[in-house]
């Protein structure tokens, strides 16, 4: 297996992953729409000097992403200014239980360092427990929980 960046040529199956993302965060969100969901702008993603798209490949066939955005710190008096944010972390399911997912996110924090960033985020919801172990085995730990109520 071996990791690259993302290229145009990758947007077919990347917008196809995206879809992927969405479907397995159906049951843990009753708020989405239905129907087809974007949530990532991938091009934007794929062009910024900010962000990295990742892919991994096997056997020449792209098997899972994931990319890190660097942000402002939404609050001023934290330790740091700028956090690398993780997202769109997707592995296809005969792929999964490798370690693939650890290999994109080691790869992303990596890459977060070498821009000299010092925190790393990402959101995970709070049901998915898979994901959460997967977190936490790459270092990770629970910071704030958001809760919602709908009256």
């Amino acid at each position: 297996m071996i990791t690259r960046e993302a290229t145009d040529q990758d947007l077919e199956i990347l917008l196809e992953f995206e879809q992927g993302v969405v479907s397995a965060e159906r049951p843990f969100n009753s708020t989405l729409i239905e129907g087809e969901i974007h949530y990532y702008d991938l091009n934007s993603l794929m062009v910024s000097s900010d962000a990295t798209v990742i892919v991994a490949e096997e056997n020449n066939e792209i098997i899972a992403s994931g990319y890190a955005l660097i942000k402002k710190a939404e609050k001023n008096y934290y330790q740091f200014k700028e956090y690398a944010y993780l997202g769109f972390m997707y592995v296809k399911p005969e792929h999964r239980g490798k370690g693939i997912n650890k290999v994109i996110t080691n790869e992303l924090i990596a890459w977060a360092k070498s821009r000299g960033v010092t925190e790393v985020r990402l959101e995970v919801y709070a049901q998915n427990e898979s994901a959460i172990k997967a977190y936490e085995k790459a270092g990770f730990e629970s910071h704030i929980l958001m809760m919602r109520l709908k009256p």
